[in-house]
């Protein structure tokens, strides 16, 4: 199909006059018959590089998806737009799904969402060719690797499709995977020399931001209460914890509530529509809430407790400002919480997990101390480049930490390292190098006579926390190492012990600061519109959405509202220039908006 004709398909269809990064090429790629793997971040636009090509070509695109509330929501938004989909599934009656076969032997739809399970059933296989598949689509495809975070064994029996509809290609995408898992996916999906794409992981429209955890609670609810508006998510360690907290917020007047494992099927569903919504304001979830939750308006994800790894962390922030409109990330951080984590590490039975979840942790401990740009952290873990430094998005480059001169803490620090390994033979751990360094008389410093090394008691100056910032620090600089085994011990690095001998000055950077509020910051994504009309028309949307019982997002989504709210559109000429709304919502919906629209200017001419 020309680009032309394609463009114009995505306007009538989505409302959009562009396509988004890699789309146009990943789309090309499908109308060639190539495989194609595609890694784009979440709001990305991964969802339009299989919807565009089942709307533009004839025959079935078949999209497996891991979970029920996933394919519901996608369908009811193409429903919504106009197109003819339809879902497989577990809630449906066996009259239901007899009925959505017949249509799809009629040729009546372009997409079939299905899970892994119900497409692998003895027989199903053998009808795709009867149903004209031309695309098969794998959504969350990092869920075929055991290195991905959300590992589903079903989903290596995809490969099993290939001998049914050999000349069909197939297309695998997800919004995050390291180097190790994409090969798993091309491996484990038997994908023919696909077509990579890896778009940047980088989210310009984030802020991220790490608080020092005190009275955690308070600094939730006092962070929630100065975004009155906002929808978000509480990510907590524990059910338990997740529950506490949905409580307390709602004893504040913060409407709250919990998601995770331990609730019942029917509470748990329950739970995340009243979320979905806009029932209520506040998810409080373990991270069994996240894949599929396709909210585009979560204004800001706070972490109550430490992330176990980098990579889970970046997949639980990108659940915020997926609509491309600004949005929050902040991280409560204690040392406290990192010591639970390893004790957790230290129940896992098996040695090689408990090494990797130990790196893991300590990236995640590194990220969360360190005084560099977070985006340029994030970024660099999954092998890329922050082009800007400051980025303007983190609150290490909004407000830079103090530093001071610790040439003289790093000498004393790594000096110690170099004599309790000289004097013992054997390494040891961080307290102990600190329980050294201020003097401290417990039995093993005495059974190990270390007590009599030149470096005991020389550290006096700086209390234990503050020993513990600075090693840390020389950690992360590369100044000294500290294993991941169950016991870690420190060691001199190369460069450790060059520094040492060198003594150049050294500048480290002061603890982070708990202040109560932070900066607000023009990001990327801001919509500048009235905000007293883009209250109206939500509420306008969300009367429609609560008639035809479907997500307030299904009709519109935030930032089609705020450009409405800017443009303030007339009439159903100048409503259809207005970005998300295609043929079939201009048909269905805007008369109400335009309606609020007309009023809210008459009632500003009075």
């Amino acid at each position: 199909m020309q680009r032309e004709a394609l463009l114009a398909l995505l306007k009538k269809t989505f409302g959009y006059s562009s396509f988004r990064p890699l789309q146009e090429e990943i789309i090309t790629d499908i109308f060639a018959g190539r495989d194609v793997f595609a890694l784009l971040p979440t709001g990305g636009g991964k969802s339009l590089c299989f919807q565009l090509p089942a709307l533009a070509q004839s025959g079935l695109t078949l999209v497996v998806s891991p979970l029920i509330a996933l394919m519901k929501d996608q369908v009811d938004n193409l429903q919504a737009s106009g197109v003819a989909a339809t879902f497989l599934n577990s809630t449906l009656s066996a009259e239901e799904s007899k009925a959505r076969f017949r249509g799809l032997y009629r040729g009546e739809y372009r997409l079939l969402y299905i899970a892994p399970e119900r497409l692998m059933l003895p027989g199903f296989p053998e009808r795709l060719q009867e149903l004209n598949v031309r695309l098969v689509a794998i959504d969350e495809a990092h869920c075929i690797s055991e290195w991905g975070h959300d590992f589903r064994p079903e989903y290596r029996q995809l490969a099993e499709l290939r001998p049914h509809i050999p000349d069909v290609p197939f297309l695998a995408l997800t919004a995050t995977a390291t180097q190790r898992v994409r090969e798993d996916i091309t491996r484990l999906l038997a994908l023919r020399t696909p077509r990579c794409y890896v778009a940047s992981f980088n989210r310009p429209n984030l802020t991220y931001k790490v608080l020092p955890k005190d009275k955690p609670t308070e600094q939730i609810v006092r962070w929630i209460q100065d975004h009155p508006e906002d929808s978000g998510i509480v990510y907590c360690q524990s059910r338990k914890a997740t529950e506490s907290v949905a409580e307390k917020l709602r004893a504040r007047g913060i409407s709250a509530l919990p998601y995770h494992a331990g609730l019942e099927a029917r509470d748990r569903e329950k739970n995340q529509e009243r979320f979905l919504k806009d029932k209520t304001r506040v998810i409080c979830a373990t991270v069994a809430f996240g894949m599929g939750v396709h909210k585009p308006n979560v204004r800001f994800v706070l972490h109550f407790d430490l992330p176990k790894s980098i990579e889970g962390y970046y997949q639980e922030t990108g659940r915020a400002g997926r609509d491309g409109l600004p949005g929050e990330c902040v991280l409560l951080y204690s040392a406290a919480d990192a010591i639970k984590q390893r004790a957790f590490i230290d129940e896992k039975p098996d040695p090689e997990e408990q090494r990797i979840a130990r790196e893991q942790l300590q990236q995640m401990i590194h990220y969360a101390e360190s005084a560099r740009c977070r985006r340029a952290t994030l970024l660099e873990y999954f092998g890329e480049t922050q082009s800007t430094i400051p980025c303007e998005g983190c609150d290490n480059c909004l407000e830079p930490r103090e530093v001071f001169d610790g040439t003289l803490a790093a000498q004393k620090f790594l000096s110690c390292i170099f004599r309790l390994r000289q004097a013992s033979r054997f390494g040891v751990g961080l307290n102990h190098v600190i329980e050294v360094l201020t003097g401290a008389a417990t039995e093993k410093i005495k059974r190990w006579g270390h007590d009599k090394i030149s470096t005991y008691g020389v550290g006096r100056e700086h209390s234990r926390s503050e020993w513990q910032a600075i090693g840390r620090e020389l950690i992360r600089m590369g100044l000294c190492t500290q294993t991941s085994e169950r016991l870690s011990v420190l060691e001199l690095s190369t460069e450790g012990m060059a520094w040492l001998k060198a003594r150049h000055p050294l500048t480290l950077t002061r603890p982070m600061k708990s202040t109560s509020k932070q900066p607000r910051v023009k990001i990327e994504g801001d919509i500048v519109c009235d905000e007293a009309l883009f209250t109206q028309l939500r509420a306008v949307r969300r009367e429609i959405a609560d008639e035809k019982n479907v997500p307030p997002y299904i009709i519109f989504a935030d930032v089609t509202l705020r450009h409405m709210a800017a443009r303030q559109p007339v009439n159903e000429t100048e409503f259809a220039e207005i970005p998300g709304v295609g043929e079939r919502k201009l048909r269905d919906f805007s008369a109400p908006f335009l309606s609020a629209i007309d009023q809210w200017r008459s009632g500003r001419a009075r």
